[in-house]
């Protein structure tokens, strides 16, 4: 398998940045972390492993990037109004750094947002907020608006809300979002949903989906057996949703 190692200094974050990349052809997978994760944390729960046959054909390239949770989302140092500008901080680096150096290496025209734990926030924020980038959505364990606080899980933002929440916030945004360019480009998109039935953001998911079929956007939602919050979950997800998925 062709493995990479990549580092930059990244001029929207203003340091050094490091990311993997697995494989050499195929669609081009975006992969985000959990909160704690690291660009290797695929590599170190067995994840690649479970996409290695497709990745080995040709069919998929994952591109592994940090998360940064620590920086922004989980800073508690910082100030709510801090936290969120530090993540638009870490969108434009995925933006404006990443997906270029993706597109570089690899022109293919289908590219997957895929993401466990918070790392299926980032994937469905970004894909929610610019769908003509992303043609495909695989969302693992995930929580859709971080302003709620549930069991030891608490509220992100302690409370604040401003507008740059808001958009970032997927059951908020998308509730009353009625541009139909944008709109059609979430309907082309196939999206696969996984949440624990023990979940404590079960209802979450449930919500986001119901705001999911009142814009007719079409998608899957898995329930799994229990919390399904480790990486031995998250193995059988890629290999029953990705590895399946058409190319």
């Amino acid at each position: 398998m062709n493995r990479e190692y990549h580092r930059w200094y990244s001029p929207h974050l203003h340091r050094e940045i490091e990311l993997l990349v697995f494989g050499h052809a195929g669609e081009k997978v975006l992969a985000f972390p959990t909160r704690d994760g690291r660009f290797y944390e695929y590599e170190n729960l067995g994840i690649i492993n479970a996409a290695n046959d497709k990745i080995h054909a040709g069919q998929i390239q994952i591109f592994c990037v940090e998360n940064l949770a620590q920086e922004n989302f989980y800073a508690r140092q910082l100030r709510p109004v801090e936290r969120i500008k530090g993540y638009l901080q870490f969108e434009q680096y995925i933006l404006a750094e990443v997906m270029p150096f993706m597109e570089r290496k690899n022109s293919n025209p289908c590219t997957i947002a895929l993401g466990c734990s918070l790392g299926a926030f980032h994937a469905a924020n970004i894909a929610f907020r610019h769908p003509n980038l992303f043609q495909k959505l695989f969302a693992f364990s995930g929580r859709y608006d971080l302003t709620l606080a549930v069991e030891h899980f608490r509220d992100l933002f302690d409370g604040y809300y401003d507008d740059d929440i808001y958009f970032n916030t997927p059951t908020h945004f998308l509730t009353n979002l009625d541009c139909d360019t944008h709109l059609q480009y979430l309907r082309e998109m196939e999206m696969v949903f996984t949440i624990g039935k023990e979940d404590p953001f079960l209802a979450n998911n449930h919500h986001l989906s119901q705001i999911l079929w009142s814009k007719n956007i079409a998608h899957s939602l898995f329930e799994w057996n229990g919390r399904a919050h480790r990486g031995k979950d998250w193995r059988k997800m890629v290999n029953i949703y990705l590895n399946n998925s058409p190319t």
